[in-house]
């Protein structure tokens, strides 16, 4: 009969021999362990520093790049917007710093920036899609015309009422209108009652505006020969795939109705869920640029601007789906009215000196 010292006896040789092989296991294995994992340290330690020596090395160029976009920015731009009325539409969280240096480098160019247009948070807000299409049927002289959904309308409104040289049935009626004008209302509030004929198109943007979809500065109303609209700032949360996607039929109704446009915004607008992004893959008619919102970048944008003033179209920048950093080639500057063509002055000065080695050998 096996007693309890047989038991104990047992269970102690079995601890014992537990006790061993954890040491011998711990002695035999921990030289080559460590060895591995200090060198594996030091391999990620080096990759580390090699990081951070490249990044340090790309920000000093992008600091180099960014001086000299500011050293010779004005003489790249000279007169590549002269005289080009511009209106900057700014997207709901659009960076006002990014806005402002946009405006100021396109001033440089030439451009008369002529107002600001500022979405509001309410504009995209979830729910806020009827409000959105009744109001712009209700500013729509011509209503039964209006097509698309609700943010579709919304840019040929406001397009409308930004755009140079619309004929004048085109203007939107006084505020207050439902079902579109009677034909005595039409009258008063088509009819332009100043010279430039803004009277409906101020009226369009003032029922945007009191009803909370936008705010404005300065005189944006017909005035826009061309528009930039920056996107929002920083990376993108909750449902901003559903206002990305609201936004980028807006600002296509705005491109189709006034004609030159480019969306431009920081390289976090051309990573997933961005609006640059969006409209890139929807195949948007309009340019885009990515860069935006430090000297290089502001060059480019004004660049595009005058790419999208000469009939061309192009995604700018460092993201996924570009053309180019830049148009190639770059576009020309604006001549003033009444300047003669210097290649055309050129030819002319080289056909004559033809003709008088011509007329030389001729005597």
């Amino acid at each position: 009969m096996i007693d309890f010292r047989y038991h104990l006896v047992s269970i102690v040789a079995v601890f014992l021999a537990l006790t061993v092989g954890l040491v011998l296991g711990t002695t035999m294995l921990q030289d080559p362990l460590l060895n591995t994992l200090q060198s594996e340290t030091a391999d990620l330690r080096g990759q580390s520093e090699e990081l951070r020596a490249e990044r340090d090395s790309a920000d000093r160029l992008n600091e180099g790049a960014d001086r000299l976009a500011d050293a010779v920015g004005d003489d790249v731009l000279e007169d590549r917007l002269r005289d080009v009325g511009l209106v900057v539409v700014g997207a709901p969280g659009a960076d006002e710093d990014m806005v402002a240096s946009l405006e100021e480098r396109a001033e440089a160019a030439g451009a008369n920036v002529q107002g600001r247009v500022s979405l509001e948070d309410a504009f995209v807000d979830d729910g806020g899609a009827t409000f959105v299409d009744e109001l712009a049927l209700q500013v729509s002289l011509t209503p039964e015309d209006l097509t698309g959904g609700p943010y579709d309308k919304a840019g040929v409104e406001l397009g409308r009422a930004l755009a140079v040289g619309l004929d004048e049935e085109t203007e939107a009626p006084e505020e207050g209108a439902s079902d579109g004008p009677r034909e005595e209302d039409a009258e008063e509030s088509a009819g332009p009652s100043d010279e430039d004929g803004s009277k409906g198109a101020e009226a369009v943007l003032a029922a945007f505006e009191e009803g909370g979809l936008i705010s404005v500065r300065g005189n944006p109303a017909r005035s826009a020969d061309a528009l930039l609209v920056v996107a929002p700032a920083g990376a993108p949360e909750g449902e901003s795939e559903a206002a990305n996607t609201l936004l980028t039929g807006f600002t296509t109704a705005l491109s189709e109705t006034v004609g030159p446009t480019v969306l431009a915004g920081g390289t976090e607008a051309a990573g997933e869920g961005g609006l640059i992004a969006r409209a890139l893959a929807e195949e948007a008619p309009y340019s885009t640029v990515d860069v935006a919102g430090r000297p290089t970048g502001d060059v480019v944008t004004v660049l595009a601007l005058a790419g999208a003033l000469e009939g061309t179209r192009g995604a700018y920048g460092i993201g996924e789906g570009v053309s180019g950093f830049l148009p190639e080639p770059l576009p020309g500057p604006i001549a003033s009215e009444g300047a003669e063509d210097p290649e055309a002055d050129a030819s002319s000065s080289e056909q004559d000196e033809a003709r008088r080695s011509a007329s030389g050998e001729e005597e």
